[in-house]
C-alpha cells in the first residue's frame, strides 16, 4: 500500500476552500476537533521504518513524522503523530501539499491555518507544531531543484 497521500482536490487553493467548506459544517470547535481526529484515521499506513528522528519533525510536542517523495515533478508526502488531533493536522497539511509542484508549495503561504481558526483554536503549543510542520513540508519544496 502506498504510505503517500494522493491528493483530493487538483490545487492547494481548491484544498484550502474544500477544508474551509467541510470545517464550516460544523457549530462548534469541539465537532471541529473530532472530523479532524477522523482525518487523522484515514491517512495512509506509515512505515514504521521511517518512525524515526530522521523524519521528525522538530518543534512539535507530540511526536510527527514526515517523510517526501518526489514523483515526476511533483512531491508527495506522508505523514503520521503519536496524538490524534495532529494526526488530523498533518493530514490537513498533506491535503493542502501533497501531489504538487514545489513552485505551488512554495506560493501556498500557510497563513490559511490562521485564516481557516486553526492556530486559534489550538493550544500555542499545538499552533507551533503544525507551524513547523508546514515549514518543514515548503523547506522541502525549496530544496528541490527547478524542473
Amino acid at each position: 500500500m502506498d504510505p503517500f497521500l494522493a491528493p483530493e482536490d487538483p490545487s492547494a487553493a481548491d484544498a484550502i476552500a474544500a477544508i474551509a467548506d467541510e470545517l464550516g459544517v460544523f457549530d462548534d470547535w469541539m465537532e471541529r476537533y473530532q472530523y479532524i481526529i477522523e482525518l487523522g484515521r484515514k491517512l495512509p499506513l506509515f512505515p514504521e521504518e521511517w518512525s524515526n528522528d530522521a523524519h521528525r519533525v522538530p518543534g512539535c510536542q507530540s511526536k510527527v513524522w514526515m517523510h517526501a517523495e518526489r514523483r515526476g515533478d511533483k512531491l508527495y508526502f506522508a505523514g503520521a503523530s503519536d496524538a490524534a488531533i495532529v494526526g488530523g493536522l498533518v493530514a490537513l497539511l498533506l491535503r493542502v501539499y501533497t501531489g504538487r509542484t514545489p513552485a505551488e508549495i512554495l506560493a501556498t503561504d500557510p497563513v490559511f491555518l490562521k485564516d481557516l481558526g486553526l492556530l486559534e483554536a489550538l493550544s500555542t503549543n499545538r499552533g507551533n507544531g503544525i507551524a513547523s510542520m508546514a515549514r518543514k513540508l515548503r523547506e522541502r519544496a525549496a530544496a528541490e531543484p527547478a524542473a
